[in-house]
């Protein structure tokens, strides 16, 4: 058994050996990636400027409103050049599907061929984490954060923001979050090239909890340790959930 096994690997290798991409198609295929990843940005971008006005008022003003923040513009065609900003960085948050799909795809030749079943699968999941981590900063980083900004200094001084500065912050924390929602897949990107390990992470998990909380502190507005709590709480089970697929991706490996 162990014998057909082995034998299945190497005639599995060889196949792979013999369609080996060269230098030049790696960057052909590159090329297509990339140009397939813009067309779902752009095809995102008009999306997202059909239905600029109810993004920018309904949605992306909401945290301002609710903490009663001032809002204005002091830029000519300020509002003009934020609505285009915003369409393109909407229609990247619609295309992550594809951007995700893409890079895959673009990776897929590296696989072996049981791996590349699931790259629908990964492909999903990647999407949830990120769009899950943009849900989290819009609903619970966000509300916090401005209220702090609107609510701090003295009544004598009126704050008010810039749009386009309160646009900088709402987009930056929003993919910054999405970003840190990926570490399961990192976790399972790094288990599968064999850098990390799940005995690794169990290890510290001590120390990653700690820097998760002094990293919560500073990333909190004020002194509330319920705010604390509420953002590390996410980031702990993100930290389990990882630990827990770098275990079964070297099961599967």
């Amino acid at each position: 058994m162990a014998e057909e096994i082995l034998k299945e690997e190497l005639e599995q290798e060889n196949s792979n050996s013999e369609r080996e991409m060269t230098f030049l198609e790696h960057l052909e295929e590159l090329r297509w990636r990339i140009i397939y990843s813009l067309i779902g940005v752009v095809a995102g971008a008009i999306i997202a400027w059909i239905f600029i006005d109810f993004l920018v008022d309904v949605v992306l003003l909401k945290p301002a409103k609710d903490a009663n923040a001032s809002l204005q513009n002091l830029r000519p065609f300020g509002q003009l050049f934020l609505y285009m900003q915003i369409a393109i960085m909407v229609g990247v948050i619609i295309s992550i599907p594809n951007l995700f799909y893409q890079i895959w795809q673009f990776i897929a030749p590296a696989l072996r061929k049981r791996e590349r079943r699931y790259i629908f699968w990964i492909v999903i999941f990647s999407s949830i984490c990120f769009l899950a981590g943009i849900a989290f900063a819009y609903f619970v980083m966000l509300p916090l954060t401005l209220k702090f900004a609107a609510q701090f200094g003295s009544e004598s001084i009126k704050n008010e923001f810039a749009i386009d500065e309160y646009m900088s912050i709402i987009i930056s924390v929003m993919l910054a979050a999405g970003l840190v929602f990926e570490l399961p897949m990192i976790s399972f990107f790094l288990s599968k090239l064999g850098i990390l390990k799940p005995s690794f992470m169990r290890k510290y998990r001590r120390h990653a909890i700690v820097f998760i909380m002094v990293a919560a502190a500073f990333l909190t507005p004020g002194t509330d340790p319920v705010s604390q709590v509420v953002l590390a709480v996410p980031l702990v089970l993100l930290y389990e959930i990882s630990i827990l697929i770098s275990k079964l991706s070297q099961k599967k490996s």
